[in-house]
Parts: structure tokens; sequence; C-alpha cells
């Protein structure tokens, strides 16, 4: 069976993501360090008179794994790769405390 381009779905999910966050008064950029497989969509300027900046999405690809450091959606950037056809324990939910994650349906490390 042919092994699924991860970066690829990463990226896929990221880029919708910002599209769906334009409509916002602050600026949503993507990030892409695809040498390293990290991934990273931002938010960042001014609503009003509060500086805005900060990460909404942080994911890597290590080890032939997908690594989510940082989920800021509703929908779940896990729940969309398993939609894209990502095995479960093949995402791990980083964000989670490691003797945690045994109790989710994803992979521990």
């Amino acid at each position: 069976m042919e092994r699924l381009n991860y970066p690829e779905i990463v990226q896929n999910i990221l880029e919708r993501h910002a599209k769906n966050c334009s409509n916002r008064q602050t600026e949503v950029k993507l990030l892409f360090d695809t040498e390293r497989d990290r991934y990273q969509v931002m938010n960042m300027g001014w609503q009003e008179l509060t500086r805005v900046f900060g990460c909404l999405i942080y994911v890597e690809i290590k080890e032939g794994k997908i690594w989510i450091e940082r989920d800021g959606t509703e929908i779940g950037v896990a729940n969309e790769l398993v939609e894209a056809g990502v095995p479960k324990q093949d995402i791990v939910l980083a964000f989670k405390a490691p003797y945690k994650r045994k109790f989710t349906d994803f992979a521990a490390s």
C-alpha cells in the first residue's frame, strides 16, 4: 500500500484553516518549514488597541508520525487528519501530557 504524503496533507489542512480565518481584523500567516517538517498557522495584528500575536496551530512530523503541538481549532486537526486517511496510530496529541496520551485513541508518542 502506498504511504500517504503527510507533509502535503498537513499543509492542505493548515491552508484551509488560514483561508477560514481571513475575515478577521488580524493577519493569518502560514509558516511552512518543509526541510524540517514544521508547520504553523499564526495570528498577528491589532484588534482595536490590543496586540494579537499567537500560534493557532503548530504541527511537526517526526519519525513518521504527526505531532500536534498546538491546536486552537474547534473541529480538531487530529480529526481532520483522520478524515484525510491518516491512521490514528500516526497522530500524537503532543499538547496533552505524556501520561494522558495513552488514554486517547491516538498514538502515545
